[in-house]
């Protein structure tokens, strides 16, 4: 699957205008529900005099996502549903994707608002940055402060990334590995740590790899 990386500080924005009525579509990278419902809420907040804010979400590893849209007061079928199928052409998750309707005084009909909604979504996820969604385990390890970088070397060329690192009197690290890559990197880290320390299995995980043109890979 794909997502994308544009931020709710920043979201992926484009427009256009059909008959007098603007159509403002702005997509963002996002982790679940509430956090899709809070940047809809931003949109809101910052168009005030717009007829409609109409939105869909996708969150979730594949084969498990759900998903969430509204018309806003337009034609039941019209917005909602129009931007979720651009969504899912392009197999996305862990985004939401606004646009807002400010209205020209002509009527588009339901044929016109459908075309006007999806290409509104498509523009939007046109301008975003996409990444593809790969999944990982996650793993957790405690270390003295001497192992601490050739364990981050030992990440990083087995292909994983961290996924945080907190700093007390020793050094938990956080990190994501591809599953084909756990058997020689667990192999590896017994080598480098002579077996004193094992890490621990935190569930799944992802990695999201930037398409061309996109930033440097990240997980969440």
């Amino acid at each position: 699957m794909l997502t994308i990386l544009d931020t709710p500080q920043k979201p992926a924005t484009s427009s256009l205008t059909e008959r007098k009525s603007e159509f403002i579509g702005q997509a963002c990278h996002v982790e679940d529900q509430d956090a899709a419902m809070a940047f809809v809420q931003k949109v809101r907040l910052q168009h005030p005099k717009a007829r409609h804010v109409c939105h869909c979400a996708i969150w979730g590893p594949e084969g498990r996502t759900s998903e969430r849209m509204s018309d806003d007061g337009e034609p039941s079928g019209t917005a909602g549903k129009p931007i979720l199928e651009v969504m899912r052409r392009h197999g996305l998750t862990d985004c939401v994707l606004t646009v807002t309707r400010y209205f020209g005084g002509i009527l588009l009909g339901s044929g016109g608002l459908i075309r006007a909604y999806s290409s509104a979504a498509s523009l939007a996820l046109k301008a975003a940055r996409s990444a593809r969604v790969l999944p990982t385990e996650r793993f957790t390890i405690t270390v003295d402060y001497p192992e601490y970088d050739s364990l981050r070397r030992l990440i990083r060329t087995s292909g994983g990334h961290m996924e945080s690192e907190d700093f007390t009197d020793r050094v938990r690290l956080t990190y994501d590995l591809k599953p084909a890559a756990v058997p020689a990197f667990n192999g590896r880290l017994d080598d480098l740590l002579q077996g004193s320390v094992q890490p621990s299995a935190l569930g799944e995980g992802h990695m999201l790899i930037p398409l061309s043109g996109s930033q440097a890979p990240s997980t969440t």
